[in-house]
C-alpha cells in the first residue's frame, strides 16, 4: 500500500508571532515541532505498512528549514519526504494551501491513501485534509478513530460524529483525517535516525510543480485576516470561603461591582 501523509509544523509553544502586515504565522523551524495530530496520523501508516506492505511519503508545505523536521518523519517510520517551499506558497490560506499539496501529492503519483492529522494545533481549522481530497476528486473520511479493516482496495474505518459513532466504508484511493488518540507515535530508533540523516528530502518549488501562482499563497487565498490581538489578561479569581447566605450576599455585591 502506498501512503502519503500530509505533515504540518506547528510553534514549539503556545507563543505564536504573527507578520503585522499579512497578519499570518510567522514560520520559523528552530521552534516548531511535527503537528501532533500529523504525527498521530504517521504512526497509523507505519501500521497500515507493517500490516499489507508498502511505501510512505511524508509531504509538508512551509520554509526550507521544515525539511528537517521531515527527517525527524522519516526516523518515525517514512520512507522518503518531499517538502514544497518557495515564496510563491507562504501566507496561503487552507484553500491556497490545499491547492499546492495537490500538486505535490500528483508529483508523488501512484498512492492509495492519504492520511492527515484532524487539525493543526496552531490553526485549528479541520480544513486541509477535506479540501485536498476535493481538489483531487476523491473520497474522504473525517474524525477517524479507528482502522476497523484494511486492503489495498478498501477500508472500513470508525469515525466520531456529534451523535457517537459511526462506521464507514470507503473504496481506495481516499483521504482521511485523524484524531490524535487514534495512535501512540513511536519512538524513533538509533538505527532509524541514522537511515533518516542519510535520506536527502526532495524539494519542489511552484515552477517545478508547474503550479498556477493565481492560486497559491496570499495571492490565491480568498480568505484574509484582518485584525489579530491579543486578548487582555483575566483577572485573578476570587475566592469565597463563607457560609452560603453570606458567600451569596458577597456574589451579588460582586455583581454590582461589574455593573
Amino acid at each position: 500500500m502506498n501512503l502519503i501523509v500530509c505533515m504540518k509544523q506547528v510553534p514549539s509553544s503556545n507563543e505564536v508571532r504573527m507578520d503585522p502586515k499579512t497578519k499570518t504565522i510567522i514560520r520559523d523551524a528552530k521552534s516548531a515541532v511535527l503537528n501532533p495530530f500529523d504525527r498521530s496520523a504517521l504512526e497509523v501508516a507505519v501500521q497500515l505498512k507493517e500490516q499489507l506492505g508498502g511505501h510512505i511519503t511524508a509531504l509538508s508545505m512551509g520554509i526550507a528549514d521544515t525539511a528537517r523536521l521531515l527527517e525527524e518523519a522519516i526516523s518515525c517510520g517514512a520512507d522518503e519526504a518531499m517538502l514544497l517551499s518557495d515564496r510563491a506558497f507562504a501566507g496561503a490560506d487552507t484553500l491556497a494551501t490545499s491547492y499546492a499539496l495537490s500538486l505535490g501529492v500528483k508529483e508523488i503519483g501512484n498512492y492509495h491513501l492519504i492520511l492527515c492529522g484532524k487539525m493543526a494545533v496552531d490553526g485549528d481549522t479541520a480544513q486541509i485534509g477535506p479540501e485536498l481530497a476535493e481538489t483531487l476528486g476523491i473520497p474522504h473520511i473525517t474524525d477517524v478513530t479507528q482502522i476497523v479493516f484494511a486492503s489495498e482496495k478498501e477500508l472500513i474505518v470508525s469515525r466520531k460524529t456529534d451523535g457517537g459513532r459511526q462506521l464507514v466504508q470507503v473504496t481506495l484511493p481516499a483521504l482521511l483525517t485523524v484524531v490524535k488518540e487514534i495512535a501512540q507515535p513511536r519512538l524513533p530508533s538509533i538505527s532509524s535516525i541514522l537511515r533518516a540523516n542519510k535520506t536527502p528530502c526532495t524539494i519542489r518549488n511552484a515552477q517545478n510543480l508547474s503550479a498556477d501562482t493565481s492560486r497559491t499563497g496570499l495571492a490565491g487565498s480568498p480568505t484574509q485576516v484582518v485584525k489579530t490581538f491579543t486578548p487582555p489578561p483575566k483577572k485573578a479569581g476570587v475566592r469565597l470561603s463563607t457560609e452560603p447566605a453570606q458567600a451569596a450576599r458577597e456574589i451579588a455585591a460582586l455583581f454590582e461591582e461589574v455593573k
